[in-house]
């Protein structure tokens, strides 16, 4: 037996075993025909195929060892082995240096264990799994945003870097965010105070004692008082004067008692609709015009107010969303102001909220509250006199104020779909124009309600009942 053999013999050996043994490359056989370049030859990456020739050859060489390595087991078979993804040729040559074929040899990622734990891990996804030069493609369509990105993280665990997610979410991924902004402001307050008067020709000028700190001048209301004259002025309801002579004395009293309650009731519900992953903004509102200094002359800016609503929803897995959330109620405060270069500029009074919350489709959530409750409660005297027992009543007053606030934010998703515009109803749709004759003979200014449509649907729906909050 020649060298040769004995070395081919050897190297066949050797493969088989290799190929027996676990954790060793795997060879797989690819037939060619000589006389014609060969398709391209798929090798994955540490795995191997052997090639076998109709044709004997004499010598055979790679293009590029680094991404392949060759051996021949006989003279008609070649073991290839891959090393580092590419694309390469392997050459085989006749005994009289003929060429026999050219093989392109590409050298893929080992994708056959990544399919079998996509397979594991994600189950009844629909991803397709191939390979672009030394990289991995996923294709095909899964039914959540975390499926896409569990099956985009196992890739990258087999080509760091080097993964095409061309994966599509199926169902329905849009959201319509229902916001629903509810504040109550309850006040009460109190006021009692009293002045006294008196007058002689023995004290010259008219004295005043002044119990509360009223508005009123003394010697003005009791003469009013004893001229029997009624109160003039807004400072002054529920305030009593009458006065009586003692002697020589006039003396008038001033009795101003005060109670004011109040109810403030806001109520906003906006409704956003949004694409899972994209930003929608809403205002309903206005904006309010700032005068800002820049050191050489005043300038203009526009603060917005009203209702905002700004978030980003996430469908996350199934009917799961993900919401980032910012909200906020402001209006203008007349109350507040500041005066800046010759401009009142008012306040505002904002509530806002801005956080990050997860629900199904369809739950609702109170992502903010508050409960303020507010008292005052202030009590003024005369020194000494508003001490004296039953008679110090008369130099003292007495004032109270208490205000509550309660604030509620409730946001509720929906995964909605478009649906035909037909269907779909709008506040103006119910409210026809009045025809000449039923604006100026009949003095109707709507005309007749539709009939068809889904306007027409509303329109005939019975309001009649009760209605509004029922307590037991």
């Amino acid at each position: 037996m020649t060298c040769k053999r004995i070395f081919a013999a050897v190297l066949t050996s050797l493969s088989l075993a290799f190929t027996t043994m676990p954790g060793f490359a795997v060879a797989e056989t690819l037939r060619v025909m000589s006389g014609s370049t060969s398709s391209a030859l798929m090798v994955p990456m540490n795995r191997a195929v052997v090639v076998e020739s109709d044709t004997p050859f004499t010598e055979l060489s790679i293009a590029n060892p680094g991404i392949a390595d060759i051996s021949s087991l006989s003279d008609r078979t070649v073991y290839v082995l891959g090393k580092e993804p590419g694309r390469t040729t392997l050459t085989l040559l006749g005994a009289d240096g003929r060429l026999i074929t050219n093989v392109e040899v590409q050298v893929t990622p080992d994708i056959t264990e990544f399919k079998e734990r996509v397979q594991q891990i994600l189950p009844g996804e629909n991803i397709e799994v191939r390979t672009a030069n030394d990289g991995i493609v996923l294709s095909g369509t899964v039914t959540s945003v975390a499926a896409m990105d569990r099956a985009v993280d196992l890739a990258q665990r087999y080509a760091p870097d080097r993964v095409s997610n061309l994966l599509s979410v199926g169902g329905s991924q849009q959201v319509m965010l229902r916001v629903r902004f509810a504040e109550m402001q309850r006040s009460v307050s109190k006021s009692l105070s009293s002045s006294l008067g008196i007058s002689g020709s023995t004290l010259g000028d008219n004295l005043g004692i002044l119990g509360g700190g009223n508005a009123l001048n003394t010697a003005d209301a009791l003469s009013d008082a004893l001229d029997g004259a009624n109160i003039g002025g807004g400072d002054s309801n529920g305030a009593v004067m009458f006065g009586f002579n003692a002697g020589g004395l006039e003396i008038g009293l001033l009795l101003e008692a005060l109670e004011e309650r109040g109810v403030v009731r806001t109520l906003a519900e906006p409704n956003l609709t949004a694409l899972s992953g994209q930003e929608a903004k809403f205002l309903a509102g206005g904006e309010y015009p700032v005068p800002v200094y820049d050191g050489a002359q005043i300038a203009v800016q526009f603060k917005p107010f009203g209702v905002e609503l700004n978030f980003i929803p996430r469908v996350v897995d199934g009917d799961v969303i993900n919401l980032e959330l910012e909200a906020a109620v402001s209006s203008i405060d007349t109350t507040n102001t500041v005066i800046l270069g010759g401009y009142e500029i008012d306040a505002f009074r904002k509530r806002e909220t801005s956080t990050t919350v997860m629900m199904r489709d369809g739950e609702s959530f109170a992502i903010a509250g508050l409960l303020s409750d507010d008292f005052r409660d202030l009590n003024g005297q005369v020194p000494w006199l508003g001490d004296i027992p039953v008679l110090g009543a008369l130099f003292r007053s007495a004032e109270y104020e208490r205000q509550q606030t309660e604030l509620v934010i409730i946001v509720t998703p929906h995964l909605v779909s478009p649906t035909r515009g037909e269907a779909l109803s709008l506040p103006t749709d119910r409210v026809a124009l009045p025809t000449e004759r039923e604006l100026f003979l009949q003095g109707r200014v709507t005309g007749r309600t539709p009939t068809s449509g889904a306007a027409g649907e509303v329109a005939r729906q019975d309001f009649s009942g009760s209605y509004g909050y029922v307590l037991d």
